[in-house]
């Protein structure tokens, strides 16, 4: 089998320190207008008293930030102080199973669960920044030094085993927040769907019957709907309760079952639409928005799931599958699939991002990652960063790493203030050779010339998944780019 990716295990083979400094090397020039924080989550540590973990969403989160402030670069990082990483530190070992390692004595909380190592994603949140994991309650940080401040559960509304994503969603106008979770009963699966008010306080909780016990990850809203893609990608919970199996070994994908569009009110929480759509799995929907009466719904669209392929650590996507962007246009009133648009893409591109002032707007651009060698078998890693637009059939523009250099963190956009052409994206990006660890700033509009910026850091992290960026911006600035609180390499 080929390696198309060499030195990868060389971003699994270390814990990270924790650290806050100035940051010192800076390559190039970093836009002016770039003034805020970004923050970037993922699993940062894959081993512990001498064992190691299989599944890269099995490693304890690590929150990092880069404060832009005066004229420097500040960098911050900590491991979330979850109820999981303060216990096993106390014990000197690993105590729970996590989504793809089991090991004798393993505990479960509650003996239904999985205690979340909090490592998928983090947005800024009210006076704080909440870390979620791929499953339970997120955990508050300090938006400056990212001490964990404890378990957030909303006012009381919800309680520790609420079932909740990592993919909230923000309205930039109103503040609002939504997110959902799901109940994985056999016999009466059901979505459950969460509305929050500016202030943090629960304004819905709604349960909508699935028509399988489906794993979701992510969900997108317009302006009037929350939509949801559901793939026949089905959890058997008696698997992972009473079997002692893995949350992975637990997973069967199912195609022979339909996908569907399930679209939902987000004044109600009422369900309006589902609409069968093939037969694929969607990990990660791009954007949705409305337009001359149709829901557009814009998928990174896979041929079946992939976290098979986060495994062994660190030898991973050895078989990844195909998958490209693809466009649904859905007629709400008739509830029908209209039309459907694709973007010659593919290769297994993952970590959409848009502007945040066109999230639930119409818009034609957006940015992702893509690893090069999709089709070919042998270990390999995202190594592509790609911006494309719905306006052109193929991705238009596309970095491609050196040899030895993997990118990693969804690749955030921030806008110029001044004009609304000018913009810069933010991605991670490792010297697998060196052993080192950078943040690029490429030209959003022109990513193929590579990095205008490298911020170099004192000692290396491990690749991570979400981000964000909490712009520090007067409110009349905050208010022309729609981008009010709450929000939301090298050659």
């Amino acid at each position: 089998m080929e390696d198309y990716a060499p030195l990868i295990e060389r971003a699994f083979s270390f814990t990270p320190d924790e650290h806050s400094y100035v940051v010192e090397e800076i390559e190039g020039e970093v836009p002016e207008f770039i003034r805020g924080t970004y923050y970037l989550n993922g699993p940062a540590r894959f081993s512990r008293a001498g064992f190691h973990y299989r599944h890269w969403l099995d490693g304890d989160g690590m929150v990092c930030a880069l404060r832009f402030e005066n004229g420097r670069i500040h960098f911050t990082s900590r491991f979330v102080r979850s109820a999981k990483f303060v216990a096993e530190e106390e014990a000197g070992r690993p105590i729970f199973r996590t989504f793809g390692t089991r090991f004798n004595g393993d505990r479960l909380k509650r003996g239904v669960a999985l205690e979340s190592p909090v490592n998928v994603s983090v947005y800024p949140y009210q006076d704080s920044v909440l870390a979620f994991g791929e499953q339970g309650l997120p955990w508050e940080l300090d938006p400056v030094t990212l001490e964990t401040r404890g378990e957030c559960h909303f006012g009381g509304a919800l309680n520790d085993i609420t079932p909740f994503g990592a993919h909230p969603k923000f309205d930039p106008v109103s503040g609002e927040m939504f997110n959902f979770g799901i109940a994985y009963s056999a016999a009466s699966p059901h979505l459950n769907l969460y509305r929050f008010g500016a202030h943090g306080e629960l304004i819905y909780r709604k349960r909508l019957p699935l028509p399988y016990a489906c794993s979701i990850h992510d969900f997108s809203m317009s302006q009037n709907y929350v939509v949801f893609y559901l793939s026949p990608y089905i959890l058997n919970m008696e698997l992972l309760a009473r079997e002692g199996r893995t949350l992975m070994e637990a997973l069967n994908w199912q195609p022979d079952r339909s996908s569907r569009l399930l679209v939902v009110s987000r004044e109600t929480g009422d369900q309006v639409a589902s609409i069968p759509i093939g037969h694929r799995y969607c990990l990660h929907i791009i954007n949705c928005f409305e337009e001359e009466n149709h829901l557009i719904a814009d998928v990174l669209e896979l041929e079946q799931p992939i976290y098979d392929q986060y495994q062994v650590v660190p030898d991973l996507f050895t078989d990844v599958c195909g998958g490209q962007p693809i466009r649904f246009v859905i007629d709400v009133d008739n509830r029908e699939l209209v039309n459907t648009a694709e973007i010659d893409y593919l290769v297994a591109p993952d970590f959409p991002s848009v502007a945040p002032r066109q999230l639930a707007q119409p818009y034609r651009d957006f940015w992702m990652l893509g690893i090069s060698a999709a089709g070919r078998r042998g270990r390999k890693f995202f190594n592509q960063l790609a911006h494309a637009n719905w306006s052109c059939a193929k991705a238009c523009d596309v970095y491609q790493a050196p040899a030895m250099h993997y990118l990693g963190g969804e690749p955030i956009f921030i806008g110029s203030p001044h004009d609304e052409k000018v913009g810069a994206i933010i991605c991670q990006i490792f010297d697998a050779q060196r052993i080192v660890s950078a943040f690029a700033i490429f030209d959003a509009y022109n990513v193929a010339r590579g990095p205008n910026a490298l911020i170099g850091l004192k000692e290396p992290i491990p690749l991570g998944f979400h981000a964000s960026f909490n712009p520090s911006l007067s409110t009349f600035e905050q208010m022309s780019l729609g981008e009010v609180r709450p929000a939301t390499h090298w050659r």
